[in-house]
């Protein structure tokens, strides 16, 4: 899937995501600093039902977040590994036992630890095309 969108068309294109990404639990966001990939996740978590006030992980590293999925309540983990060395710095900071949670993961910055992520991660790629404008392009394994 490819997408080219506005920013005002964000909400809709990550209800389209979500569709399209049915059953997938680990998504890696790659992208510069500045693509997006903070906003974009901030709707997919908008968009999924999240009660919580979401934000950033940059300094926690792991948010949690709660959705209702059907009537159950579920986790929806957010990571940010920008602040990450490596694997094993990632794997003390509890990401890996994250991406093996059975939950939905969010990751950014993934190519911080890119070893301990499982085969079947879906990878996102965000890049600018202008101020208002980014480019979505999603590859599964």
């Amino acid at each position: 899937m490819e997408l080219t969108y506005s920013l005002n068309e964000i909400n809709k294109v990550a209800a389209e995501f979500w569709v399209k990404a049915e059953g997938g639990k680990v998504f890696a966001f790659h992208g510069q600093m500045g693509a997006g990939k903070t906003t974009f996740i901030h709707a997919l978590c908008e968009v999924k039902g999240v009660m919580d006030v979401i934000s950033s992980p940059t300094f926690p590293i792991i948010n949690e977040y709660k959705y209702d999925c059907e009537g159950t309540m579920r986790l929806l983990l957010h990571m940010d590994l920008y602040r990450l060395k490596d694997e094993e710095e990632a794997i003390r900071a509890g990401v890996e036992d994250g991406l093996f949670s059975g939950f939905i993961c969010l990751v950014e910055w993934p190519e911080k630890a890119p070893a301990i992520f499982p085969d079947n991660t879906i990878h996102v790629y965000l890049e600018v095309v202008d101020e208002k404008t980014r480019r979505i392009k999603i590859a599964k394994n």
